[in-house]
This record gives C-alpha cells, structure tokens and sequence, in this order.
C-alpha cells in the first residue's frame, strides 16, 4: 500500500513540472570510460621475475662476511623478494676482490658479462676503493694529496665510461651505487687530509649517478667512522657482517629515497 501511494505522488510531481524531464541512457563502453577513466593499474600488481646482478670489487663480493650471507649485495637481493612487483628474483654476483676501474672496464667487454648486464633489472655497484688505494701503495712513503686527485680525474672518466657501456647495452635497468669510506678512521679519529679526499671522490661518483637520471647514490661513510660498532673484518679493512647489514640498511633506505617505483618506471614498490 505503501509503495502504491508514493507512486501516486511521484506521478503528480511530475505533472506539476512545467519543464519535460528527459531520462538519458548511456552505452556500457561510455560508462567504462567514466569509471575508468582515471583508474590506473601499476605495473607492480602482477609480480615478475626481477634480474639482479653485482658489479664492482670486494664489497659487493661480500669479502669479510663471516657469516657467508653474500654481504650487502646478499642481504639487498634477499630484502627485494619483499618489494611489490617481485614474483621472484634471480641475482648473480660478478664482482671480484682487488677490481678497479680500469679492470671493471675490461670485464664489460666480454660477452658473456655483456648478456648478464642486457637482462638486469637492478645493478649494485661498489668501485673506486681499489684506485684508492693504488695511489696509496705507489707513494707509500711520500703520501701527498696531489696524487689522489691526479687519480681522481683518470677515474671520474672511467666511472663516465662505465655507466655509458652499461647503457648502451641496458637503459632501463635502476644503477644503484655505494659511496666509498675511509679505512684509516679505525687507526685514528682525528680528522685528516684522506676525509677530505674521500668526499671529493664521493662526490664525483654522486654527481655521476645524478647525471645518469636512473641511478642511485648510496653514502656509507658514516658506517665506518670508528670500529666502536664492531663492523670491520679482522682485516681491519672490509666490512664484517654487522657492517655488511649496516650497509644492506642504507642501501634498501637510500633506494626508497631515490624513488624506487620511478626508478623502475612503475615496475616496482616497497
């Protein structure tokens, strides 16, 4: 009865409107567009198999991890099975105890690491410490700052060229590279000269990632200020795995910082 009266009402609103009501309808294509129209999917909604590969010298290597969980380059490609857009990952460490720049150079010449570089989705990357320390050997008892940035300059070109082989044979995959530290602050803490040096040549590898556009910094050497923490080898050089984890730490916090999910042009997300 109820129903039966509010018709009847309805029916005299209508008949006392001067205006014609006119009911439109619409196809379903032209609501999907409405509805849709600003709904978008990020690529990470279906996961894939990412391709991760390490490049550089003994701290990508993990050299000094006691525990033998790859170093930070092991503990990174652990962590991003976590990341949305990781259905799986597949990671391959290519780097070698001792590499420097010239010799990394070399090593992306073959083709074999030429074909690992062309399938990597992410690339961590450690290199510098053992140009470092070539000029440090070769004037060991004459040490002067002159000779680091002579060397400076040779290996801010070389870094230049790194980045233009890796892109010229992968431009899409996210390079994400450590900073350098300074080993001598376990011998002393009084500030020196080597600090110095140590952040111009951070600096250069920043400036570097920055030009690159989809690259990533990671400064470390506040990890390795002293050894209060306990985070050197027994080396008093590397890393153990306490600085490894440290160093696992910044760079999944740095990568979040960068813009992962721009970096990967939406393939990826923590």
């Amino acid at each position: 009865m109820r129903r039966v009266l509010l018709i009847i009402v309805f029916s005299f609103v209508l008949t006392g409107c001067q205006e014609t009501v006119v009911f439109t309808t619409s196809s379903f294509s032209e609501r999907e567009d409405v509805a849709f129209s600003d709904f978008h999917v990020p690529d990470y909604f279906i996961p894939e198999k990412i391709t991760v590969i390490g490049l550089g010298d003994s701290l990508t290597q993990g050299v000094g991890d006691e525990l033998k969980r790859g170093g930070y380059f092991g503990r990174v490609a652990l962590a991003m099975n976590d990341w949305k857009g990781v259905y799986k990952i597949d990671s391959k460490n290519l780097a070698k105890r001792g590499r420097r720049s010239d010799q990394l150079i070399d090593q992306l010449d073959q083709n074999d690491i030429q074909a690992e570089i062309k399938k990597a989705d992410v690339i961590y990357m450690t290199i510098g410490g053992n140009d470092m320390m070539k000029v440090v050997k070769a004037n060991l008892f004459n040490l002067t700052a002159k000779p680091f940035y002579v060397e400076l300059g040779k290996f801010e070109n070389r870094l230049d060229e790194i980045f233009k082989i890796i892109r010229g044979l992968n431009g899409d995959a996210i390079i994400v590279v450590s900073g350098l530290y300074n080993p001598l602050s376990i011998v002393t803490d009084e500030a020196n000269e080597f600090e110095t040096i140590i952040d111009d040549w951070n600096e250069a590898i920043e400036i570097q990632t920055i030009m690159d556009g989809k690259a990533c910094f990671v400064p470390v050497v506040d990890l390795f200020l002293s050894n209060e923490n306990m985070v050197y080898h027994s080396d008093f050089f590397h890393p153990n795995a306490k600085g490894y984890e440290s160093m696992a730490n910044r760079f999944i916090e740095k990568i979040e910082q960068c813009g992962l999910t721009e970096l990967s042009d939406g393939k990826l997300d923590m």
